[in-house]
């Protein structure tokens, strides 16, 4: 086990699955970490899970209730970390959401807004808060994580919001991190393919194919990519991961099948 440090972390979307299992991650590597996403329970329990690795949990972890949709919250969720601790070290903008898996046609104006308010809108908001504190503390700069997606690359049937916003959020990637670095501040994205989280286990059962099939989809402990981001999180300021794929080895991404 790593020795308990100061660097802090805010991890959106952080009650369940992926967010969730990378925010416990850091808490064991010593990190303090904020907790954050709509329902404070699952946040509280998230926390609970993680045990009291260093004997101050109630130092180290913090729930925030918080929705990444509404510039008021995220501005209010960012001033409480700045007032809690004093500075921001690294953001992981991991909260998402898709849209029913409907034909592009009958997908309706509200659930596509739902998608990109979400997905791409509040990584946004988050990300400029984030500059806001960590351009003006000392040391001054800080890590900013994006969770994209497979789907950044090559998408599922019937996923046009989803698909779309991940795109985008990887333009986000790249224009954060190349107007951050005069401000020390490392901008990278995770594009995550079939993690075992409660989001993915109907892939157990079977999911629709390009050809129109249903199969079976491998998919790989959450673990791993909680030690990804650990990874990158560690990583001193003078280094950044720009764009990492980490996925279940057999998944139906790279080739034909």
């Amino acid at each position: 086990m790593a020795d308990p440090h100061n660097r802090i972390a805010l991890i959106t979307g952080a009650g369940t699955g992926i967010g969730k299992a990378s925010a416990v991650r850091l808490l064991e590597d010593g990190w303090r970490v904020v907790f954050t996403g709509r329902r404070i329970e699952a946040l509280q329990a998230a926390i609970a899970s993680a045990g009291d690795p260093f004997g101050d949990i109630g130092q180290r972890a913090l729930a925030i209730s918080a929705d990444m949709t509404r510039p008021d919250s995220v501005a209010a969720l960012f001033d409480t970390v700045r007032t809690r601790f004093g500075r921001l070290d690294m953001l992981f903008n991991n909260a998402g959401m898709g849209a029913p898996p409907l034909p592009l046609e009958d997908l309706s104006l509200e659930q596509w807004r739902a998608v990109v308010d979400t997905n791409l809108t509040g990584v946004f908001l988050c990300i400029q808060r984030a500059f806001s504190i960590m351009k003006a503390q000392s040391p001054r700069g800080g890590r900013i994580i994006n969770n994209g997606s497979i789907s950044a690359y090559a998408p599922r049937p019937n996923s046009a919001p989803y698909t779309a916003t991940k795109h985008a959020v990887s333009g986000l990637t790249r224009s954060a991190a190349l107007d951050g670095r005069k401000y020390d501040i490392a901008v990278g994205q995770i594009d995550i393919g079939n993690a075992a989280t409660d989001m993915t286990e109907r892939m157990t059962q079977g999911v629709p194919q390009a050809d129109g099939s249903m199969k079976v989809e491998d998919r790989m402990d959450v673990r791993h990519v909680a030690e990804s981001v650990l990874h990158m999180a560690n990583l001193p300021l003078t280094a950044n991961v720009l764009f990492m794929n980490v996925m279940a080895t057999k998944m139906p991404f790279v080739g034909r099948g």
